[in-house]
Formats: C-alpha cells, sequence, structure tokens
C-alpha cells in the first residue's frame, strides 16, 4: 500500500527538480522538536520527513538523517528499534541531528548501534533542545536554520 500523500509530495517536488535522490530523512519525538527540525531538512532537501513510529522502509539511499532529541539521557525507545531495523545493505552513510537541552548529549545508543551494523555515521549535529522551562521557546528558527544548513553542506558533499 503506498501512501499517497507522500507520492503525490514526491511528484511535485521532481517536478520542480528538488528531490535529491537517495536522501532521506526521519525522526522520533515527544515533544516535536525533532518533528519541526526534520521537516525543515526535509523541505530543503526535498523529501519527506517521516516518523519512525509509522515504520518507514529504507531501500538503497546515500543518506539518511536520523533526527531525534535525548530524553532522559537517551535517545526513543522507538528511534532504536527503527536503528536495530536497518539493513546495511541499504543504508550507506547517516548523519545524525540531535535536539537537547544541554546542547552536549549526542546520540550515542543510535551510533553505536549504527557501528556495530557497519554504517557509516559521518556527522552529527546538536541542536539546542529545552526542557520545561529550561531554554523555553528552544529549538527556535535559528536553531532550525542551523540542522538546515548542516543538512544541506552534507548533502551537497555526495
Amino acid at each position: 500500500m503506498y501512501d499517497v500523500s507522500a507520492l503525490v509530495y514526491w511528484y511535485t517536488q521532481s517536478e520542480r527538480g528538488m528531490v535529491m535522490k537517495g536522501v532521506r530523512v526521519v525522526y522520533a519525538t515527544k515533544t516535536k522538536h525533532s518533528k519541526k527540525i526534520a521537516e525543515a531538512i526535509g523541505k530543503e532537501l526535498g523529501t519527506k520527513a517521516i516518523n519512525v513510529t509509522d515504520n518507514p522502509s529504507v531501500e538503497k539511499i546515500e543518506l539518511l538523517f536520523i533526527v531525534g532529541g535525548i530524553y532522559g539521557g537517551d535517545s526513543l525507545p522507538e528511534l532504536l528499534g527503527f536503528v536495530d531495523r536497518l539493513d546495511p545493505d541499504n543504508v550507506k552513510r547517516v548523519a545524525l541531528v540531535t535536539s537537547c537541552a544541554s546542547k552536549s548529549q549526542g546520540q550515542e545508543n543510535v551510533r553505536k548501534r549504527l557501528e556495530e551494523k557497519g554504517i557509516d555515521v559521518i556527522d552529527e549535529r546538536l541542536i539546542q533542545g529545552s526542557f520545561l522551562l529550561y531554554k523555553l521557546g528552544r529549538p527556535n528558527k535559528a536553531d532550525i536554520q542551523e540542522a538546515v544548513d548542516f543538512a544541506r553542506t552534507l548533502q551537497e558533499r555526495l
């Protein structure tokens, strides 16, 4: 079964010459911060950002952007499960984009699991997040733009 909205989105983007073949964006979120970041990256790269809870299939791609937050010191279980199901024959490289209130903790468990599978983690960008009142209002437009610029730079290197 096809997701018609995804096909329509892909078609309209490809008609405008905006689809970067071989690039996907997935995310996991509790607070919707990672969703906002992933959707902005997807829009820039001409692909739809997909929540890992939708069980996206990943077939033969050059670069996968995984966007997620740090909750209680770790990535969400749904994101870790998605990573565990990735086929290293289908994914060449991964870039991590991490929303974190401290802006100091990356997705170490995600990175470790990818590397154990032989999937190359080419870079990770930490984006300012928030927790309750700490850093309230983050990520803001500038933070999201930082993530988009990071993604565009990596995509251009392909």
